[in-house]
């Protein structure tokens, strides 16, 4: 999930309180859809639509990701897999794996760079549904590897990004940062004690920061993910000539 944040509504060990998976944070998942007219009158789905569109068209780490799902058979159609809805105040982002749809939450994500940060968040947990069998409502640790490679690679935990937050670190701080967020991610939408929620981070931890697909290396900025998307497209074609 991101930050503000979200995943899917995926699983983990239950409380004495039912778990309802996150869906609590995305009440418009719960609301039958709109008509085209009048979701087009409200400014926020209008603004959301717009800033989707523009990621989709310019965003290297988007690209990479909805190619990589296209290789491994998962075609993203921008009409069918993203939805721009109203969610908690608390959360930027979904992704919902009962339906293979990413969740934008149109009231709480109010510029470009968030919007690029989102998508590509929440595309790799649906490039890790595709690929993998993910046990998103049972196995906490499968929500948490995750989680911990979305952080890790969709520019969360930047540089820049910890600046803006006010957030300093040396030697280590990209690993904290991650760690911080994919459990921070991981309370968001399992009702789990962060003591639960620590322990599945740390067990998965260094595989899963490992774990660099499709990018083959961290995109620490827009250059790199670009470097990286030129090299997925030469790796694609070289695959296609064998």
């Amino acid at each position: 999930m991101e930050d503000g944040k979200s995943t899917s509504p995926p699983g983990a060990d239950g409380g004495e309180e039912e778990d309802d998976f996150g869906y609590r944070l995305f009440p418009d998942r719960k609301k039958e859809p709109q008509s085209f007219l009048v979701r087009s009158l409200f400014t926020f789905h209008n603004r959301c639509q717009v800033m989707l569109r523009m990621t989709l068209e310019t965003n290297p780490y988007a690209q990479l990701l909805i190619a990589a799902m296209k290789q491994s058979g998962c075609t993203v159609f921008n009409d069918r897999h993203f939805s721009c809805e109203n969610c908690d105040g608390c959360v930027s982002g979904g992704f919902d794996s009962a339906t293979s749809q990413i969740v934008l939450c149109q009231n709480n994500i109010r510029h470009q760079s968030h919007m690029n940060r989102v998508v590509a968040h929440e595309l790799i947990h649906a490039f890790d549904h595709c690929r993998a069998h993910v046990d998103w409502f049972k196995n906490v640790k499968h929500l948490a590897c995750s989680e911990i490679r979305a952080a890790n690679l969709s520019g969360d935990c930047t540089l820049m990004n910890e600046i803006a937050r006010f957030k300093f670190g040396l030697k280590g701080h990209h690993q904290t940062c991650v760690r911080d967020r994919a459990i921070r991610s991981i309370l968001a939408v399992r009702k789990v004690s962060r003591e639960t929620a620590e322990k599945a981070v740390d067990e998965v931890f260094d595989t899963c920061f490992n774990d660099l697909e499709p990018f083959g290396r961290i995109p620490h900025s827009k250059t790199d993910a670009k470097r990286a998307y030129k090299d997925f497209l030469n790796r694609d074609r070289y695959t296609a000539n064998l």
